[in-house]
């Protein structure tokens, strides 16, 4: 199928062909075949060339893509409210995975102040050095912002990753007449092709019920974020033995549990590539200008979390999350008679929380380790479906 997509600059195109030069080699040091893995980690993020660490816009209405911090300020406003009380519950410390531009640390640190609430240190988990840039030049004003490179040994307080685990690298597995397989990256006269190889029986683990999907059947699974969620875990876990103050992290993707992710009609997986705001389902398309993404199993998430020794808080739409956490309240506080501010930002509201925008599609995970979600979050609780 011929893509019918906005070319890019010459400076962008021959980036890509640096890169495609830069996994060639890597294909060809691995004897003719990568995992797709590797093949999205060096699309993604490659040093200088990728994805996330090379130079090109990425969010907002001149980038790839659009998240809820770039929609509107209230999703900020209103995950302020809940770090709120969660603080006091833990620690006045803030740990957020992939800031994006840094607008939604901005939104939730205004709002804070806002309501008399002091953050002592706001951490920022972020391997882009150009999103770290822009991060930087948005967080100026707050001087409790820090920048990591990686996971600190021990953490109490609230932690935050939007549309993080879904940029994972992935590994694909494919239902052959032979059995399983796993689906990998090999070369062609110029151009990468699908390879199969011997399939670790472990990578299946996932999915349940693997030998009833048909032949023919391709999904990813997900070891990396999983290995994100025990490291997580653990950190949390040290945390709470070294200050005797619990934690608590918010996960919000879009994705499924597992026994709605693995059904038999999602025959092609959900890896997803989005450039330009176009969405198509081509990873060998311009590496390095576009994003390649899949959905999140939430039940591969919750179970690692509770397999090192935290608990579930909830699994819930992102609708119910918001709703629950006070995004209508919010909104009230622009009065409807100031059309000119209001219908915007309900419009804004309804894209967040509508079944048939981001509302259902998105999901909120919290777990953690001796802190319990305000009774308000029962409602929508759908944890018993992981």
């Amino acid at each position: 199928m011929q893509l019918q997509l906005p070319e890019p600059g010459l400076d962008a195109m021959m980036a890509s062909r640096s890169l495609q030069s830069l996994i060639a080699n890597d294909i060809r040091h691995h004897s003719g075949w990568i995992p797709f893995s590797r093949f999205m980690e060096l699309a993604l993020y490659a040093p200088g060339l990728g994805y996330y660490s090379g130079g090109a816009a990425k969010l907002g209405k001149d980038g790839d893509f659009t998240t809820a911090p770039e929609i509107t300020p209230l999703f900020g406003q209103t995950l302020a409210h809940v770090i709120a009380d969660l603080i006091a519950r833990t620690t006045p410390q803030i740990m957020e995975f992939g800031a994006g531009t840094g607008k939604l640390a901005r939104d939730i640190l205004t709002e804070l102040s806002a309501m008399g609430v002091s953050v002592h240190r706001y951490s920022i988990v972020e391997l882009s050095g150009e999103l770290r840039a822009r991060q930087q030049q948005m967080l100026r004003g707050f001087p409790q912002v820090s920048w990591l490179d990686s996971f600190p040994a021990v953490f109490s307080g609230v932690v935050i990753g939007n549309e993080v685990l879904d940029a994972m690298p992935v590994q694909l597995v494919a239902k052959t007449a032979q059995g399983w397989r796993e689906r990998g990256i090999g070369l062609a006269p110029k151009k990468f092709v699908y390879r199969d190889h011997h399939c670790d029986p472990a990578l299946l683990r996932q999915i349940p019920d693997s030998e009833a999907l048909p032949e023919g059947y391709v999904t990813e699974v997900h070891p990396i974020a999983i290995g994100f969620m025990k490291t997580l875990s653990q950190m949390l876990l040290a945390g709470f033995d070294y200050t005797g103050h619990g934690a608590v992290a918010l996960l919000i993707d879009y994705g499924f549990p597992a026994q709605e992710y693995y059904l038999p009609q999602r025959s092609e997986g959900t890896l997803m590539c989005h450039y330009r705001h176009h969405s198509h389902p081509d990873p060998f398309y311009l590496p390095g200008l576009q994003d390649i993404t899949a959905h999140v199993d939430f039940t591969a998430m919750a179970g690692a979390a509770v397999e090192q020794g935290l608990d579930v808080l909830t699994y819930t739409s992102q609708a119910s999350f918001l709703i629950d956490a006070g995004i209508g309240d919010l909104l009230q506080r622009i009065p409807v008679s100031d059309r000119l501010r209001y219908l915007p930002r309900a419009n804004e509201v309804q894209k967040l929380t509508s079944p048939a925008e981001m509302g259902e599609l998105f999901k909120v995970l919290a777990v953690g380790t001796k802190v319990e979600l305000p009774d308000r979050f029962a409602r929508g609780d759908r944890s018993f479906r992981l």
